[in-house]
């Protein structure tokens, strides 16, 4: 799904700059991403997400805002708390038919199982079904096993009858 990169930063008037991320292309089927970005924003956790919610908030470029969720969803991995929280911002690439969001997304959805994201989920799976996508790799597969999860999670968490 991602690659990282060690690179030094562009320099720009002596102020180090983070290379932009690189969407799948080619043969190539994952994301490449500015490994000391990343890394940056998920050292600042909680306090970073006003501006990551600000981005996603306002973007339009499909490069920033996967950037963007691939930082959300490394947040996830580190434990930082609050996330969930950010659904609203979320969901407002559930009707996305960019394969490179609806996995970043589907796979954020996974991890927070915001109860309001399955039903999102479901439509992107229905929709991606009936119109294919021609992609490096399929979205589908991971909007498939968010739903899965949920459903997993659903009855792993129902008492015994």
């Amino acid at each position: 799904m991602y690659n990282y990169i060690s690179i030094q930063p562009l320099a720009y008037n002596n102020t180090p700059q983070y290379r932009p991320c690189l969407l799948p292309s080619g043969n190539r089927n994952y994301t490449i991403v500015d490994k000391n970005k990343v890394d940056f924003f998920v050292s600042q956790k909680e306090a970073a997400l006003p501006y990551l919610a600000d981005i996603l908030s306002h973007s339009d470029n499909e490069a920033q805002i996967v950037e963007t969720l691939h930082i959300v969803n490394s947040m996830l991995d580190d434990g930082v708390k609050g996330i969930d929280k950010m659904y609203p911002v979320l969901s407002r690439f559930n009707n996305t038919t960019s394969p490179n969001i609806q996995t970043y997304l589907a796979g954020i959805y996974r991890k927070t199982q915001v109860p309001d994201a399955f039903g999102p989920l479901v439509k992107m799976l229905i929709q991606n079904s009936m119109r294919p996508q021609t992609s490096n790799f399929d979205a589908n597969e991971e909007i498939g096993g968010a739903i899965l999860a949920y459903i997993s999670d659903r009855f792993r968490n129902q008492p015994q009858r």
